[in-house]
């Protein structure tokens, strides 16, 4: 079936196209006899815009892209939700491609996104990232460009993000309150800001209470993983039998801890607390509940997406955008796996 135009139904009708779309667009200069003919024929005939010559002529696309590492994991879903959401109330598409923590894929991804002319792009990096040479690449070109969760700090963009380093320290100061004397790490790779702020937290937060820090408790993860998780709490208990805190990076490193913990029967958070980070929904239906830092998913999406919204109308009008970050509150979740009883 071939593609009716305005032409077609200019024809049908022994009007001119450019009386079919006033009428289509509602121009008051035409009658209402003749807006309601044009609607009734364009609805008989399935009639739809052309979108591609639409876009010539207001030079948008009406998408965005967005690249995240990953789409299983529970913080990114959820910001992905958000994100589609805002787009489909303001008129806008979105390509959702996902990195797989690979900085060559992400690359690839930022150059197939920029081809494809989108009207903004929003992304947190991927753990491989080392360089930001592709993210000069977006910004030279002056595409509306918004970073969160995981960001460089280098880029200068607009960025949503939340305090690691406070949400971090209020973790272990919580574990700390709750009496604990020996706490691990379960850390990220170097790569990420985030990784490295909450690794900076958690020094942080023994520094205040002067306990020494000792670099032997710290084990840093490549995947962030469950896997890792499980893989790390055997090699604390058996590197450290006094051990009586672990502070996970993630929720999913921690339910690895937790995992491993249980198999071996050692008592949450009797013998050993632990606590995670990013209120993972999987948290809440543990044995034991786990204690987490409430990343705020659904918030961060719908900010990046106003962000980005902002600029590409600045664009549109022909005015100066100047690039902000928006950092947003965290709060510590205390459940069973902490909520130790202090003598």
């Amino acid at each position: 079936m071939k593609d009716i135009t305005l032409k077609e139904i200019a024809f049908q009708l022994g009007i001119s196209i450019t009386t079919v779309s006033k009428a289509l667009k509602d121009y008051p200069d035409v009658s209402p006899q003749t807006r309601n003919a044009v609607k009734k024929l364009a609805q008989e005939l399935h009639y739809t815009p052309n979108s591609f010559a639409v876009n010539l002529r207001t030079k948008e696309s009406k998408t965005i892209g967005l690249i995240v590492p990953e789409l299983v994991h529970h913080f990114f879903s959820n910001v992905v939700n958000a994100i589609i959401n805002e787009a489909e109330k303001n008129g806008y598409l979105v390509i959702i491609l996902q990195s797989n923590e690979s900085l060559a894929l992400e690359k690839k991804q930022v150059e197939l996104l920029i081809n494809k002319r989108v009207d903004g792009i929003i992304m947190s990096l991927s753990n491989d990232s080392n360089n930001d040479d592709h993210i000069k690449g977006i910004c030279a070109r002056n595409i509306p460009f918004v970073m969160f969760d995981k960001i460089s700090k280098l880029s200068t963009c607009s960025k949503v993000v939340i305090n690691d380093q406070k949400a971090a320290f209020n973790a272990v100061q919580h574990l700390i309150d709750m009496g604990c004397k020996k706490i691990a790490h379960i850390r990220g790779p170097a790569n990420p800001q985030n990784s490295v702020d909450r690794f900076i937290g958690f020094k942080k937060a023994l520094e205040k209470n002067n306990i020494v820090f000792d670099p032997s408790l710290v084990y840093t993860c490549e995947n962030v993983s469950f896997e890792e998780g499980k893989h790390f709490a055997e090699q604390i208990i058996n590197d450290h039998k006094d051990i009586d805190g672990i502070f996970a990076i993630t929720d999913l490193v921690a339910v690895g801890v937790l995992a491993y913990l249980n198999e071996k029967e050692i008592k949450i958070p009797a013998q050993i607390a632990v606590i995670g980070f990013s209120n993972w929904f999987m948290s809440q239906v543990l044995s034991p509940k786990l204690s987490t830092v409430d990343q705020p998913s659904r918030e961060m999406g719908i900010e990046s997406f106003n962000l980005l919204l902002e600029e590409m109308n600045c664009h549109k009008e022909g005015k100066i955008f100047k690039p902000r970050t928006i950092e947003l509150k965290t709060s510590v979740i205390i459940r069973d796996s902490t909520m130790k009883i202090v003598i």
